[in-house]
């Protein structure tokens, strides 16, 4: 349980994924078992190449109502990143019986804010809509992501403008899960990140702080103590304040012994080790109740 005998587990994939040539997600996969979810991949939301989700559903008989069903969101600034890098996530999630449909999204340089939003709400959309199919309860969707992905899941459980362009509304959410992500980061200081949201000319609503309301759904933020790419303190903890003192549930957990990478990565078998990050959002996901609004306008 020692912070010391976390961490050489994740920096001991990363030396080894260096070694071999092969990324640290590509040999977290690759031990990843198949026979512990079902698996549909490349399922369209939308008319674009990028508006397609990978779903993992656990074995088994749904329990009355459905599972709750989750829609990731990946990150990589906006710019990288794959949905089909989250074996280990579906798998994690699955086994806890909880549905995973793992997005993607358009990326810059192909678009800019908010045209990425857009994708993320129409798949968000499509759980509402389809979650039955894949034995999920309508009622029980959620949408969570890491780093850029919760920026995205923010804004689309946030700002109500996303998914109303579906023909849906954030009452609909049953919770959102936000890792890592930045919510409040004018002024935009990464270079690399500035073209994305048009520096020096950031618009001041797309931060989603901007539209923390009572009509959030209710939230879980999950941070490390140690992360040099997303400030917890100014980002989630900024955001959790301003949440909790208009009355939306919300947990904030701080987590040691991981960064900004592996927070997402110790949800994976070899990592888990790291932090309880995968046992306090399946406990979180699995204890809510339904949304307080049937789907559809």
């Amino acid at each position: 349980m020692a912070a010391w005998r976390r961490v050489p587990v994740g920096a001991g994939l990363v030396a080894l994924g260096l070694l071999s040539g092969c990324s640290p997600v590509k040999l977290i996969n690759a031990v990843t078992p198949d026979d512990t979810f079902a698996l549909t991949r490349d399922v369209s939301f939308g008319p674009l190449p990028a508006n397609q989700v990978d779903v993992y559903r656990p074995l088994g008989t749904p329990p009355a109502g459905g599972w709750p069903v989750v829609v990731f969101i990946h990150g990589g600034s906006w710019q990288k990143g794959s949905r089909d890098q989250y074996k280990f996530l579906g798998e994690a999630l699955a086994s806890r019986g909880i549905v995973l449909m793992s997005s993607s999204y358009r990326l810059y340089p192909e678009v800019s804010y908010p045209d990425f939003l857009p994708d993320s709400a129409k798949a968000v959309a499509y759980a509402l809509a389809h979650a039955g199919r894949y034995g999920g309860n309508p009622r029980r969707v959620l949408v969570m992501g890491h780093s850029a992905g919760a920026y995205n899941a923010a804004m689309v459980a946030l700002d109500d403008r996303w998914l109303a362009q579906q023909g849906h509304h954030i009452t609909e959410l049953a919770g959102w899960v936000g890792l890592a992500g930045p919510y409040d980061f004018i002024p935009l200081k990464d270079k690399s990140v500035q073209p994305v949201f048009h520096h020096p000319n950031v618009p001041p609503d797309s931060q989603p702080i901007v539209h923390a309301s009572a009509q959030a759904p209710r939230t879980f933020l999950g941070v490390s103590n140690f992360d040099a790419q997303v400030n917890p303190d100014t980002n989630s903890g900024h955001l959790a304040t301003k949440l909790e003192s208009l009355g939306v549930p919300v947990i904030f957990k701080r987590y040691e012994g991981v960064d900004h990478l592996t927070l997402i990565g110790a949800f994976s078998r070899p990592l888990h080790r790291m932090a309880p990050v995968l046992d306090d959002v399946a406990a979180f996901v699995s204890s809510l109740p339904e949304a307080t609004r049937k789907n559809g306008p």
